[in-house]
């Protein structure tokens, strides 16, 4: 599966408000979601500003993000990240996945009924798979192998 660099970085967009808003979510006592600043997770996820300041504004279109201005301003998701999967991030950004296997199915090729079976299956993981699964599933990899530095 190819994804563009747009698309990851997309992803990477979403994981980064995830993240954010999962941490508001579980603080004691929960904290009301804060807009997130572009050069905030421009920063944190590593993605050049200007290229995030124009997939966020196509992720704003496709009602994934809202945004609010002013100094306090910044961008928020509109659903919770455990109702939003990959495979609508993907497909809002990459474009449905189906026209490309159609094109891939004209060729008649002896393998089209495999690559239709791994576009399915890649497709049925994308689809249950939610940012609020990738968030602690990142927490919990960067959390199980903290060094101890005891003697």
């Amino acid at each position: 599966m190819n994804i563009s660099v747009k698309g990851e970085y997309a992803l990477l967009a979403i994981f980064d408000l995830s993240e954010q808003s999962i941490a508001c979510q579980t603080s004691v006592p929960p904290l009301e979601v804060e807009p997130v600043k572009i050069g905030d997770i421009a920063k944190r996820q590593k993605i050049p500003q200007k290229f995030l300041e124009l997939i966020l504004a196509g992720l704003k279109q496709g009602g994934f993000v809202s945004s609010r201005r002013g100094a306090e301003g910044g961008y928020l998701l509109n659903r919770r990240p455990d109702s939003l999967t990959v495979g609508e991030v993907l497909h809002f950004v990459e474009g449905r996945r189906e026209e490309k296997s159609k094109e891939r199915q004209e060729g008649c090729s002896p393998f089209s009924d495999v690559w239709q079976r791994v576009d399915d299956s890649v497709d049925s993981v994308l689809a249950a798979t939610t940012f609020a699964q990738i968030v602690r599933d990142w927490r919990e990899k960067n959390t199980r192998f903290v060094p101890n530095w005891e003697i």
